[in-house]
């Protein structure tokens, strides 16, 4: 290896460096809370005992049932939310007069609770899966229409107008010009979709008759007390989410990755 090598690999390592720091601060302050007993042994397992239990559930399988139940939930409702809310997104957003006539529902229902709408899917869907993805799927709907439609509505005037000069039609101007524009936002209401879409359904696991997921087992483990796997459980849960956190970002940059431009 050269020594040029090295000077390139300074600053990846630097970022690693600083995106371990939350981590094992964390853990670091867990520890010290756990073996000073600023909180009961009996409330805060060691964050040791903790990462064993989890790594024994994983190796065991028994939380992979949980997670691939939750997970299947979760993109189900997600899909559902995509694939209808763009195209609503887009046809709100490229229309003022009609994005303005039903703005007050849009916000209304993103401004309400997702577990305030519990009662109302269970009654139409009634106590099964479908009644869990369904709520999650409106939840995240409702926020990829409304980036979408933004994304659209505050897309660039001047390459729209420079584009109908060039005497590019409506579906041209569209298809060529407010579909990339609107890309950026489009993305961040995925990203945030895909998360309340996760949330929503680990709540609905928790209380709406399952018989698995991670949500249930998070719940069924604060039952028994078992808290080294309940604590195992939400750091699970949250792995997931910040995962796909992570995913996003890095399919918004290889896909966006001429925004700003």
């Amino acid at each position: 290896m050269s020594a040029a090598t090295f000077p390139s690999l300074a600053p990846t390592a630097m970022r690693i460096g600083r995106s371990l720091i939350g981590p094992v601060a964390l853990i670091g302050i867990w520890w010290l809370a756990n073996d000073s007993e600023w909180v009961s042994n009996k409330l805060l397992p060691s964050p040791f005992a903790t990462f064993g239990s989890l790594w024994d559930s994983i190796v065991s399988g028994s939380m992979m049932k949980d997670l691939g139940a939750t997970l299947y939930r979760t993109l189900y409702a997600f899909s559902l939310a995509a694939i209808f809310g763009i195209p609503v997104g887009i046809a709100l957003g490229s229309n003022d007069r009609i994005y303005r006539s039903v703005e007050f529902l849009v916000d209304f229902f993103r401004s309400t609770p997702a577990t305030a709408m519990f009662p109302l899917f269970l009654l139409i869907f009634g106590i099964g899966d479908f009644a869990k993805i369904a709520v999650a799927g409106f939840s995240a709907w409702l926020v990829v229409v409304f980036n979408v439609a933004y994304g659209v509505m505050n897309s660039r005037k001047t390459r729209i107008l420079a584009a109908k000069v060039m005497g590019a039609s409506r579906w041209r101007v569209f298809r060529d010009v407010l579909f990339f524009e609107s890309l950026p936002q489009t993305f961040v209401g995925l990203r945030m979709a895909v998360s309340l879409a996760l949330v929503v359904i680990i709540v609905a696991e928790m209380f709406i008759g399952s018989m698995n997921g991670m949500g249930h087992r998070i719940i069924d483990a604060q039952q028994v007390f078992d808290l080294q796997q309940m604590y195992a459980s939400i750091l699970m849960t949250g792995g997931v989410g910040y995962g796909f956190n992570v995913l996003f970002i890095a399919l918004e940059k290889w896909v966006v990755h001429w925004a700003g431009r």
